[in-house]
């Protein structure tokens, strides 16, 4: 069973940056595929980036394309979200996604373990 501990939410002003860290607890997580989630309150759940297992693919949602980039590393078994250039939109609370496949899609059913999640509000 793999554990999933997200860290790094905060609040922050609009332009502004963070890191999401997620750790996971088990070795078996370098052959993960992985992403991030995001739900802001009163919406669905909604796919923002994911990458393979060897970190040589990601995907992002168009919305934050330039933004964002999802890295991975697998020596400390960690993946993260940099978010640079923060909008007021991106405020919800963000999720750690893991699935045994070495790639994952952007769909949540998809995935076979989930992290806390972790806050993120950007203020204007």
């Amino acid at each position: 069973q793999v554990q999933l501990v997200e860290s790094g939410g905060g609040l922050v002003q609009a332009g502004g940056s963070l890191r999401l860290s997620c750790a996971a607890s088990d070795r078996t997580f370098s052959s993960y595929g992985m992403a991030w989630f995001r739900q802001a309150a009163g919406k669905e759940r909604e796919f923002v980036a994911a990458i393979n297992w060897s970190g040589g693919s990601a995907d992002y949602i168009d919305s934050v394309l330039g933004r964002f980039t999802i890295s991975r590393d697998r020596a400390k078994n960690t993946v993260y979200l940099q978010m640079n250039s923060l909008k007021p939109e991106d405020t919800a609370v963000y999720y750690c996604a893991a699935v045994r496949a070495g790639y994952g899609s952007r769909r949540y059913a998809g995935y076979d373990y989930w992290g806390q999640g972790t806050q993120v509000t950007v203020s204007s």
